[in-house]
């Protein structure tokens, strides 16, 4: 049985990533900064951070990551996107843009909540997670529709926010911008499941 402990990546190239760093090693994991496809290959579950979505593929692009994080997926390893992350992971864009890596069943909307002035923070009910969770909107998507095995786990303002495909995880907000790290130890919960059933 292998003893060593859960090695969780953040997608290094752009955004939220020392945050969301802090939040892993708070749970008790090991936290990579991810920044080429070997470092990709040495974790057990990814995160992609939020930030700018367009910035974050063209640094894909020129690391030449995007066939091998779509491949990384497909093996039933755990991603999880937040904020311009979930737009990345999104099969299609209601703006029709095709930057996207198509990795999850659903239809998302890019800056659903404002531009950054219209930033705010909303308790939110987590199917699954938790009854309130402090969470940050800035300049937020939101998911317009889901497809076949995608789980709804939060709404704001009758808005889909949080989603669950399998081993896939993406939210609008940024839960590595609280002190609540449930989100986090959630999605490491998510890792743990997919290597027990591997």
């Amino acid at each position: 049985m292998n003893q060593r402990k859960l090695r969780v990546g953040v997608l290094a190239l752009q955004g939220a990533v020392r945050e969301h760093l802090k939040a892993l090693e708070k749970c008790g994991v090991e936290a990579v900064a991810v920044k080429s496809n070997d470092q990709l290959e040495l974790v057990d579950g990814l995160i992609i951070p939020g930030g700018e979505s367009t910035t974050i593929r063209r640094l894909l692009d020129t690391s030449g990551m995007v066939a091998n994080l779509i491949r990384f997926a497909q093996a039933g390893k755990p991603v999880f996107g937040t904020c311009a992350g979930l737009i990345l992971m999104a099969k299609t864009l209601v703006s029709g843009e095709t930057h996207n890596l198509g990795l999850m069943n659903i239809k998302v909307q890019r800056n659903s909540f404002g531009r950054q002035v219209d930033s705010f923070e909303t308790e939110l009910d987590i199917k699954g997670v938790t009854g309130s969770f402090n969470a940050v909107f800035i300049r937020a998507p939101h998911i317009v529709e889901v497809g076949d095995g995608v789980e709804v786990l939060s709404k704001y303002d009758d808005r889909i926010v949080m989603v669950r495909e399998k081993h896939l995880l993406g939210c609008s907000f940024h839960p590595e911008l609280t002190d609540d790290n449930s989100i986090t130890e959630y999605f490491i919960s998510m890792i743990k499941e997919s290597q027990a059933a591997s």
